[in-house]
C-alpha cells in the first residue's frame, strides 16, 4: 500500500477532495478490491430511496465489466469518460432502444463443472447468435440453480459476448446475497415489496409467465462440460477432452485466430538451455505464465475454493509445478485481482465470518499455504495478468522462447486473452476455471504428451487374472464397494456380489483390484486390495489411492485385458523380451516418465518408447496399440467417447 500511494498519491488526493466538494460522491479507499466486487457488496443499491422516493438502481462505469453488477439486477455497462463525466454532472443518457436477447437457463450443472465452464459456454453461444449492441435477459428455472456469484460471472463478460449488458433479474437469491453482505432486514424488505409492486421480481415458486424478446436462446446446463477458451479469443471454446487434438490443429493450421502454422517438422522441437546452471528444455505449448485473476472469477468463492483444494491435494500427493522438463521457478505464478469489499462468507457450521477478501478466506481455512506451496502467491488486488501486467518472464525462459520461435503458453482464469495482451512472449493464451489453472500449472504444458513422472499404483508378480482385476465374488463388508452401499442405505446382509453389481459403476470402479488375495508387491508380502499410498506411505484400499491409471507395463497380455485397456484409453506397454521387472531391478517405488510423441497421430502400432525412472534407469518398451482403430480409440480418451463423437458428428 506504501507503494500504492507514493504512485497515485496525486489522483488519491484529488478523488479525496471531490468526496468533500459533492455530497453524493463516494470515495472507496484503495487496497479495498476491484471496483466491480465492490459494487456487488456494497455500493449496488438494487433499489434507490431518495426521500421516500424509491427507484430502480442503475450504473455505468469507465470498465467494460462494469456489467458485473449486473447479476445483482441492476441495470448497468461500461461507458468512455467523457459519457461518465455528463452522468456525474447530472446528465441524462440518451440512447437507441436496443434488442433484448432472451436466453433461458434449464435444468442445474452437473458435479465437477464450474461456473467458469459456463460462462465460456454461453460467451460462444452469445457470439455465435449475434448480440453486439443488444441486451441479454437470463430466465428459466435453471436460474434459482445458481449462485448469486455464478450470476455475476456470466454477467461480468458480458463485452466478450459482445453484448451491452447481460441481465438477471431480482429474485430470492438476490435476497440472500443482499443478507449475506450486510444489507439491513429493513432495507432487503423495501427492496422486496418495492420490486413486486412493480411485478420487476422474479419468483420461482410461482407459475412463470413467457416474456416477449427480440429472439432466444437456451441452455441445458447439463450440457455444459469441463473448457477453456483460446488460444486467442474468448469466445474460441474448448472442450477439455478435445484440447489435444485443437492443439495440434493449432500448430498446424494457417496463422490466425485458431493457428500458428507450425512446419510439421518443427512442431516437435525442443529448445534446450541453462536455467541458472540447471539444464532445462522448451517445448511448444509449454505453459509459461499460469495465474489464478480477473475480476470474472476470483469474485466467485466457490471455484477460488475449488482451486485451492487441487493445490491441496497437489500437494498431499507430492506433485509440483513446473514444465514437463523444467524446475518449477521457471513459471509465474501468482493470484491478483481478490474480491475485495467487506464480505461475508460462510466457512463452517453455518459460522459466518466478516472478511476483506480471499486473502483472509485462505488463511482462515488453511489453505493458503498450499497456493504457496505451487508457487501461487497473492501478489496484489487489481488488475493483473489479464490486463498484461505478468511482471518479466525469467530472462532464460524469455530468450529461448524468442530465439527459437517457440510458441509458449500462458493460461489465466482472466476474460481476454488477445495475442500480445497477456505477454508479448505468449501466443498462446487460454481462459479456464482457477482450479484448471493449477491443473496446468502441474501439468507444464497446453498439451500434455507422455507420462511424466508417475507414481507405481502397484507392483505384481505373473499370472493376474480377471478375478484379480475384476472379482465377481462377494462384497467384503470393509471395502469402499461396501462403504458406498451402506452410506446409501443398503443394509450389510444385502450387499451382495460384484457380480450382481456389474451395472453400477460406482461399485465396479470400487471393485477394481478389490480382490482380497491379492498379492502386491509393494506390501513386502501383506494379502489383501491394499497398496502404498504416496507421499503419507499409509496403506489404504485401492480406490482410495488411484487417481487415474495412465500406463501398464507387463511382460504380456492377455487380448481381452490389453483390449480392455485400450478401451479405456490406458496405455498397454510390453517389456522388450529380454527384460522385466526383476532383471531391470525395479521395486515400483521409482518415479516413472514414458515418453510417448506429442501427437497421437505420431504412434505407429507396435511402435518402442523409452521409459525413464527418477532413479536414473532407462529401459525400452513396445506399445501395444494393435490397430489403427486402437489408436483412434486412444486419441480420444477411449472407446466410448470416440462411439460418441462419431455419433455426434453423424448427426450433424
Amino acid at each position: 500500500m506504501e507503494l500504492e500511494f507514493q504512485r497515485n498519491k496525486e489522483r488519491f488526493a484529488f478523488l479525496k477532495g471531490g468526496s468533500n466538494a459533492f455530497d453524493n460522491m463516494l470515495f472507496v479507499p484503495p487496497g479495498s478490491g476491484i471496483v466491480h466486487q465492490v459494487n456487488l457488496e456494497y455500493v449496488g443499491r438494487v433499489v434507490f430511496n431518495t426521500n421516500g422516493m424509491l427507484y430502480p438502481d442503475s450504473v455505468v462505469g469507465t470498465d467494460s465489466h462494469t456489467t458485473m453488477i449486473d447479476g445483482l439486477g441492476v441495470a448497468g455497462w461500461g461507458v468512455g469518460g467523457i459519457e461518465a463525466e455528463a452522468a456525474m454532472l447530472g446528465q441524462l443518457m440518451s440512447m437507441v432502444l436496443p434488442g433484448v436477447v432472451g436466453f433461458k437457463l434449464l435444468g442445474k450443472l452437473r458435479d465437477g463443472v464450474t461456473a467458469t465452464d459456463l460462462v465460456l459456454t454461453v460467451t460462444q453461444m452469445l457470439r455465435k447468435h449475434g448480440v453486439v449492441g443488444k441486451f441479454v435477459e437470463f430466465y428459466g428455472e435453471g436460474m434459482s440453480e445458481l449462485s448469486l456469484a455464478d450470476s455475476a460471472t456470466i454477467a461480468n463478460m458480458s463485452p466478450e459476448y459482445g453484448a451491452t449488458m447481460g441481465f438477471f433479474p431480482v429474485d430470492h437469491v438476490t435476497l440472500q446475497y443482499l443478507q449475506l453482505t450486510g444489507r439491513s432486514d429493513e432495507t432487503i424488505a423495501t427492496i422486496e415489496s418495492y420490486l413486486r409492486a412493480n411485478k420487476m421480481f422474479v419468483d420461482y415458486n410461482e407459475p412463470q409467465i413467457e416474456k416477449e424478446y427480440s429472439s432466444y436462446l437456451d441452455l441445458k446446463l447439463e450440457d455444459v462440460e469441463p473448457c477453456i477458451s483460446g488460444p486467442k479469443r474468448p469466445h474460441d471454446r474448448v472442450p477439455l477432452k478435445e484440447m489435444k487434438a485443437d492443439w495440434h490443429s493449432c500448430l498446424d493450421n494457417k496463422i490466425g485466430f485458431k493457428g500458428f502454422a507450425i512446419p510439421k517438422e518443427s512442431q516437435n522441437k525442443v529448445a534446450k538451455f541453462s536455467f541458472h546452471g540447471t539444464p532445462a528444455e522448451l517445448r511448444h505449448g509449454d505453459v509459461v505464465i499460469a495465474a489464478i485473476t480477473s475480476c470474472t472469477n476470483t469474485s466467485n468463492p466457490i471455484v477460488m475454493l475449488e482451486a485451492a483444494l487441487v493445490a491441496k491435494k497437489a500437494c498431499e500427493l507430492g506433485l509440483e509445478v513446473g514444465l514437463l522438463s523444467f524446475p518449477s521457478p521457471s513459471i509465474l505464478f501468482c493470484i491478483g485481482e481478490q474480491s475485495g469489499y467487506e464480505q461475508l462468507l460462510k466457512l463452517s457450521n453455518a459460522t459466518i465470518i466478516h472478511m476483506k477478501g480471499f486473502l483472509i478466506l485462505f488463511v482462515v481455512s488453511g489453505l493458503q499455504k498450499y497456493l504457496n506451496k505451487l508457487w501461487f502467491h497473492i501478489v496484489g488486488y487489481g488488475c493483473t495478468t489479464c490486463i498484461g501486467n505478468s511482471g518479466d518472464i525469467d530472462e532464460s525462459v524469455a530468450s529461448s522462447i524468442s530465439e527459437n520461435d517457440m510458441v509458449a503458453a500462458a493460461v489465466l482464469s482472466g476474460n481476454r486473452n488477445f495475442e500480445g495482451r497477456v505477454h508479448p512472449l505468449t501466443r498462446a493464451n487460454y481462459l479456464a476455471s482457477p482450479p484448471l489453472v493449477v491443473a496446468y500449472a502441474l501439468a507444464g504444458t497446453v498439451c500434455p504428451h507422455g507420462v511424466k513422472d508417475a507414481y507405481c499404483l502397484l507392483n505384481f508378480g505373473d499370472s493376474i487374472t480377471t478375478d484379480h482385476i475384476s472379482p465377481a465374488g462377494s462384497i467384503d463388508k470393509d471395502s469402499p464397494a461396501a462403504k458406498y452401499l451402506l452410506e446409501h442405505g443398503v443394509d450389510r446382509r444385502d450387499l451382495n456380489s460384484y457380480g450382481s453389481r456389474h451395472g453400477n459403476d460406482e461399485i465396479m470402479a470400487r471393485g477394481t483390484f478389490a480382490n482380497i488375495r491379492l498379492v502386491n508387491k509393494l506390501l513386502k508380502g501383506e494379502v489383501g486390495p491394499k497398496t502404498i499410498h504416496v507421499p503419507t506411505g499409509k496403506k489404504l484400499s485401492v480406490y482410495d489411492v488411484a487417481m487415474g491409471v495412465k500406463a501398464v507395463i507387463a511382460k504380456s497380455f492377455e487380448r481381452i485385458h490389453r483390449s480392455n485397456l485400450v478401451g479405456m484409453g490406458i496405455i498397454p506397454l510390453c517389456f522388450k523380451p529380454e527384460d522385466d521387472a526383476e532383471t531391470l531391478g525395479l521395486t515400483g517405488h521409482e518415479r516413472y516418465t514414458i515418453d510417448l510423441p506429442s501427437s497421437a497421430s505420431e504412434i505407429r502400432p507396435g511402435q518402442d518408447v523409452s521409459v525413464v525412472t527418477d532413479s536414473g534407469k532407462s529401459f525400452a518398451c513396445s506399445i501395444r496399440f494393435d490397430t489403427e482403430a486402437e489408436l483412434a480409440y486412444f486419441n480420444h480418451g477411449g472407446i466410448l467417447q470416440y462411439v460418441i463423437r462419431n455419433f455426434i458428428n453423424s448427426k450433424h
